[in-house]
C-alpha cells in the first residue's frame, strides 16, 4: 500500500489530526523542511522519528506533507 492509498483510510486521518494537535508540530516540521531535507533528501521516516525522538507517525505525518507540498487543514 502506498501513501495515497494510507491518506484514504480512516486511520491516517486520525494520525494526522493528531499530529496536528502536537505541541512541537510546527517546529519539527520546520527543521526537517530547513535543515534535514535540503542535505538528506531521501531519508527516512525512521531515521528521522529517532534522530529528533519523535514518534513515527509524526515523521511519516511531516514527510508526506512536505513530499506533497500540502498545508495542514485545520
Amino acid at each position: 500500500m502506498n501513501m495515497e492509498d494510507y491518506s484514504k483510510e480512516r486511520l491516517w486521518q486520525l494520525l494526522v489530526e493528531t499530529v496536528h494537535a502536537a505541541v512541537m508540530y510546527p517546529t519539527h516540521k520546520a527543521y526537517i523542511r530547513d535543515s534535514i531535507l535540503p542535505t538528506q533528501k531521501d531519508i527516512s521516516a525512521l531515521t528521522i522519528s529517532e534522530q529528533l525522538g519523535m514518534s513515527l507517525g509524526e515523521a511519516l505525518v511531516i514527510l508526506d506533507e512536505l513530499s506533497s507540498d500540502k498545508q495542514p487543514t485545520n
